[in-house]
């Protein structure tokens, strides 16, 4: 499954990747952070709650907006 994740507060690629390594160091998570999107998809196995990526994005100083889950091209 994947998720969309607004992300407010970045300024520069060493923000963009303080997320993204942050993200990506959770249990069977995969994320990229696009920098220009103010944005990051995330990939993963299993259950990650959303509360668990507002943590995770929050602590690092940044704001969370939206997180949204992504749908293939057949609507699952």
């Amino acid at each position: 499954m994947k998720k969309i994740v607004e992300i407010n507060g970045m300024h520069c690629k060493m923000c963009s990747g303080r997320v993204e390594k942050a993200l990506n160091e959770l249990e069977g998570v995969s994320a990229k952070v696009n920098l220009e999107k103010k944005s990051a998809v995330i990939s993963f196995k299993g259950e990650i709650t959303d509360e668990t990526i507002r943590n995770t994005i929050t602590d690092l100083g940044f704001e969370v907006g939206k997180i949204s889950v992504k749908k293939s091209i057949f609507g699952i």
